[in-house]
């Protein structure tokens, strides 16, 4: 029996199995914002972290999700959630309409991630982005032995079966941030565990796997 190719392949997001998510950024992103905010979360997924921020922060919340059926669970929470992509002109939204702009680990997922981040500085006073290091020890080590695509930050995926279309580091970001006028207002790093965790702050390009930026247009 030949096995099926597509059957580890997250190009094809199906929340159907997955109404409600935790993940570690989910606690920081919300120590970043102010009760009562308006926020809007660009590839929202299922609303897990919006329903998380409207329960604790009492947030006024919009969300935009290209997969049906994130829409579908989020508009099930009561959530005002929408489809679309995020990575184009948001014509309905205006100028500074928000205070807090989201992408949650969604940016390396796009195709016009420089898009995305010059909307979300058009749309919000604060953007929070967050998304895995590519620069990661463990991707390093894997591309210098083995000499192909690194895997360990694929997670059980190979490089043509996942979401992950750019690849980018902590240092990539950055140059991203100063090329749109964006400054940083506060940055946290995760992830690694073992004897990284006390060094991962000091050399998250190295050690980091997982990083939160919360941002500021420069010229405001």
């Amino acid at each position: 029996m030949i096995d099926d190719p597509t059957s580890n392949d997250n190009r094809e997001y199906n929340y159907a199995n997955h109404e409600t998510q935790e993940r570690d950024e989910y606690p920081i992103i919300e120590s970043f914002i102010q009760p009562n905010s308006k926020v809007i979360d660009l590839g929202c997924g299922n609303g897990s972290l919006l329903k998380l921020l409207k329960d604790k922060k009492n947030i006024h919340e919009y969300g935009i999700e290209m997969v049906q059926s994130g829409v579908d669970i989020s508009l099930e929470k009561g959530l005002n959630v929408r489809h679309g992509l995020i990575d184009s002109s948001l014509d309905e939204v205006e100028d500074k309409q928000f205070d807090y702009a989201i992408c949650n680990v969604t940016i390396q997922m796009v195709r016009y991630p420089e898009v995305l981040l010059s909307e979300m500085k058009r749309i919000a006073h604060y953007q929070i982005v967050s998304f895995p290091n590519f620069a990661h020890w463990r991707n390093r080590l894997d591309l210098l032995l083995k000499g192909r695509m690194p895997k360990p930050m694929l997670f059980g995926y190979e490089w043509y079966s996942t979401g992950y279309i750019h690849q980018l580091s902590i240092r990539d970001f950055l140059d991203l941030v100063e090329k749109y006028k964006l400054t940083v207002c506060e940055e946290i790093h995760v992830g690694g565990g073992g004897f990284t965790r006390h060094i991962r702050n000091y050399k998250p390009n190295l050690f980091s796997t997982i990083s939160i930026y919360l941002l500021k247009d420069k010229t405001c």
